[in-house]
């Protein structure tokens, strides 16, 4: 009887201990779905063209066209850029056609920079979509 009651109790607290366990799991993987789910939404696409001319002398200007499901912010915060391997801060955006970065709709992203006569590449990162453009000065 003894036996039985101590089974019983063990049993118990390791029932406990899987509960809490699954829990915590079933909690992070719905966590990491939303996630995932709002990277799946968002899709862009440099619409520039890398035969004209994108850099002016003082900033390079690209137009990115939101092709994905959902909604951007059209905040400079909002995108990482990265410029022949520099993280820059010193970028604006502004909606083309429209007044929020709807799903086709179109913003000029102006990236402030001196750069040389050579190959250069930018590369954004938007919600986890990446794109890359490669342009000649």
């Amino acid at each position: 009887m003894v036996l039985f009651i101590a089974s019983l109790v063990v049993a118990a607290g390791v029932a406990g201990t899987f509960t809490q366990s699954v829990s915590r799991i079933s909690s992070g993987i719905d966590d990491q779905s939303l996630d995932v789910s709002e990277e799946v939404r968002t899709d862009v696409e440099i619409i520039s063209d890398p035969g004209s001319s994108v850099y002016d002398g003082t900033n390079v200007t690209l137009y990115v066209k939101n092709t994905g499901t959902s909604q951007l912010l059209a905040d400079p915060a909002s995108v990482d850029v990265i410029l022949d391997g520099r993280y820059r801060t010193n970028v604006s955006l502004t909606v083309v056609d429209g007044s929020a970065w709807d799903s086709t709709n179109v913003v000029r992203l102006e990236i402030e920079a001196s750069l040389p006569s050579d190959d250069h590449r930018v590369k954004l990162v938007v919600n986890g979509d990446e794109e890359v453009f490669t342009f000649r000065t």
